[in-house]
């Protein structure tokens, strides 16, 4: 009876924290972003290889690396340059091929936002607008900078490689939570709660933890993330969105993988980041993720790790004092709330210590028991997580 009675007081405490913001929720409620980038039409459209190009809405990853192999590189590089965007976001093409179509894509992006920020016809809001997104791009450009998604859509997705994965033993993916888009991807601020934050202090400590060993972090950006706390965060349809994007991100990278005898990448799923992991972790098999980490998390949409139907390992950060998301009610009541606490033994993950490790955003900072343990997860050193 005191469980009922705890439900029933979160359920009606979410209610009220969603009810009493609703006007404000209501302006930030987000469109997600979903399907191929423009250009598809065209790229439907070519026929100069003699030959249907695979459809980037529909084919699998595997279809599209497949097809890919059976180019020549002239070919792989015409069409990258001819379709910067479908090519740079087409999951199971050659990653190098994708960083260099992507470079096109943003070198063109920037050009645009640059045009618009010279266009007197425009009110100084929208001119200056321009100029900070034509910034972005100019910073994405930076030399060694590997963008493996880039999509100026929406709010703008984007994911990049730190190390090299055609010869990475060790790969680790990062999936942030609300508020990231391409504006807040990298920026300086928060650096640990951004997803190029967590990615380079990820390998870092896995370059520490073992040196010599080559490895990869990707910080993937590619979903329509929730814009504060309103009802898009507190619901799992931008969740649902994402995790089929994920899905395919995963399935990309097995099928575009250079070694396959590399074990599958760890997923780091943070705050609503673990929501999209929690819904596609069922479609996740276990050639394309061996651990899934949540952290931060508000629940991942279900009541145990049973009912997230994955061989990976599913493994829960600690959650620290001083993280908010503790406030959070774990509850999923009329679509409302993720569900079951992950840290909770009722859960079933496995428990990552975070000794160290301060805030919401503070799980990948240098020096904590959280980044080492990740950094050890990701590596496959299992034993030595503690």
């Amino acid at each position: 009876m005191g469980r009922f009675k705890r439900t029933l007081v979160a359920a009606a405490l979410a209610t009220t924290v969603v009810a009493g913001t609703a006007g404000w929720a209501a302006g930030s409620e987000q469109t997600a972003v979903t399907g191929p980038p423009a250009g598809a039409a065209e790229w439907r459209a070519d026929h100069s290889l003699h030959r249907t190009l695979p459809d980037p809405a529909t084919a699998t990853p595997r279809a599209v690396a497949a097809f890919f192999a059976g180019l020549t590189e002239n070919q792989r590089k015409d069409l990258a340059a001819r379709h910067a965007l479908i090519v740079g976001n087409l999951d199971g093409a050659p990653v190098t091929l994708r960083y260099e179509a992507n470079a096109r894509a943003i070198a063109a992006e920037r050009e645009k936002a640059l045009a618009r920020a010279r266009n007197a016809g425009l009110s100084r809001a929208v001119r200056e607008e321009a100029r900070k997104h034509a910034d972005r791009c100019e910073r994405l450009l930076a030399p060694g900078r590997k963008i493996l998604a880039f999509d100026p859509r929406g709010r703008g997705q984007v994911a990049e490689v730190f190390g090299d994965l055609a010869t990475a033993r060790h790969t680790a993916v990062v999936v942030p939570g609300s508020d990231i888009d391409l504006a807040t991807f990298d920026r300086t601020h928060d650096k640990y709660g951004t997803p190029t934050g967590m990615a380079d202090a990820l390998r870092s400590e896995m370059a520490r933890r073992a040196p010599g060993t080559p490895t990869a972090v990707i910080a993937w950006a590619g979903y329509t993330t929730p814009v504060g706390l309103g009802v898009d965060a507190a619901t799992g349809r931008l969740a649902q969105a994402g995790a089929v994007r994920l899905e395919r991100l995963l399935a990309g990278l097995s099928a575009a993988a250079a070694s396959p005898a590399a074990p599958p990448p760890a997923v780091f799923c943070h705050s609503y980041g673990s929501v999209v992991c929690g819904l596609a972790a069922s479609s996740i098999d276990r050639t394309e993720a061996a651990d899934l980490v949540a952290l931060g998390s508000p629940g991942m949409r279900a009541d145990t790790v049973k009912e997230l139907r994955t061989d990976a390992r599913v493994w829960a950060a600690a959650r620290n004092s001083s993280d908010w998301i503790g406030n959070v009610p774990n509850v999923d009541l009329f679509g409302l709330g993720h569900g079951a606490d992950p840290t909770s033994s009722e859960f079933g993950a496995r428990v990552v210590p975070t000794g160290g490790a301060h805030g919401h955003t503070g799980y990948f900072a240098p020096g904590t028991d959280s980044l080492r343990n990740f950094a050890d997860i990701a590596l496959g050193a299992y034993a030595s997580v503690r």
